[in-house]
């Protein structure tokens, strides 16, 4: 009776051990870290709005903002664990997924048509004019997968160009020295490029640019769900206000950026802020991106790209919210 007594003393102070330890865990967290970017609106709203840090405030939790210049360099410090939330394209964050980065998909930011294949030289009007030409190109982000799709698409691959590769701010001003035949764009700086230095959106195709995404860290989504859910409702405040003050929007993002307001208005009139909690309409166009990425070759056949879609995006943060269509 003793011994029977005595284990179950010992799994119960086990069992203490352990909730007390995962509260502390909880409890540990004194700062979230978040990043900001040009090609996120609602970030830079939530930034300059300090809302983050009026929520956190009474938790004395602080907010550390950290700039991601294109998907891929958010999708390092997620995996570098140097965020816990990221901005990326769709399907930059499926990508990552399968390649091993350890994130869920859990809000929608916007639904934009943020990239095109740019050119300032008269010679190129198709895709198909691209063979044996220099492209500029950030790997790993949406405009890059949008490049892949389209010269798929016109029976062409990465190998029939020539990839120059660099950050986006990179790209634009290569475009306008002429050290490259063409850039896969993504605005605000695609924006500059037409209304600034005169560049033309020689290939564009809605339906292939993936929704705008913020993702978390599994590891501190699974410690600390109740602190996504309510970062995830502050987000919801800044869209909200985005949407409610058009105006107000235009002078934020021209503050952030330093672009003169005719290139901040070109960016917002091709990004559509509707939308917030993520689900099934993100699935499939996801799912289309990753399909089409590895009919190209660029995702291996043995990958159920399904399945990694399925494991990406998660909705049960923002759970009661309707998804709007």
């Amino acid at each position: 009776m003793f011994t029977i007594n005595r284990r179950h003393t010992l799994a119960l102070a086990a069992s203490l051990c352990l909730a007390a330890g995962a509260t502390s865990a909880r409890a540990e967290v004194k700062e979230i870290r978040i990043d900001w970017a040009t090609y996120n609106p609602v970030s830079l709203v939530l930034k300059d709005k300090g809302l983050l840090e009026e929520e956190f405030k009474k938790d004395g939790i602080s907010i550390r903002w950290v700039q991601s210049l294109g998907s891929n360099k958010a999708l390092e410090f997620l995996n570098a664990g140097s965020v816990d939330f990221g901005s990326t394209a769709g399907s930059a964050a499926l990508v990552a997924k399968i390649n091993g980065n350890p994130i869920k998909s859990v809000y929608v930011y916007s639904r934009p048509e943020w990239t095109a294949l740019v050119t300032k030289n008269d010679a190129i009007k198709t895709v198909q004019d691209l063979k044996g030409k220099r492209v500029a190109v950030t790997r790993g982000t949406d405009p890059h997968i949008f490049l892949v799709r389209a010269l798929a698409d016109a029976k062409l691959t990465e190998k029939d160009v020539k990839l120059v590769l660099l950050q986006h701010p990179d790209g634009r001003t290569a475009l306008e020295r002429g050290d490259v035949d063409a850039w896969a764009g993504l605005d605000p700086l695609m924006a500059a490029a037409e209304v600034e230095g005169g560049a033309k959106l020689f290939y564009r195709n809605p339906a292939a640019n993936t929704w705008g995404i913020l993702n978390v860290r599994e590891e501190f989504a699974k410690e600390n769900p109740e602190l996504v859910s309510r970062v995830l409702k502050v987000y919801e405040k800044a869209r909200e206000w985005s949407l409610a003050n058009p105006k107000e929007l235009t002078a934020t993002l021209v503050a952030a950026t330093k672009l003169p307001e005719p290139v901040i208005a070109k960016q917002l009139e091709r990004t559509e802020l509707t939308h917030g909690p993520i689900g099934q309409p993100q699935a499939e166009t996801i799912l289309k991106a990753g399909l089409a990425l590895q009919q190209a070759g660029v995702i291996e056949p043995s990958v159920d790209v399904k399945a990694t879609v399925n494991a990406l995006i998660e909705p049960k943060f923002l759970a009661g919210k309707a998804q709007t269509q």
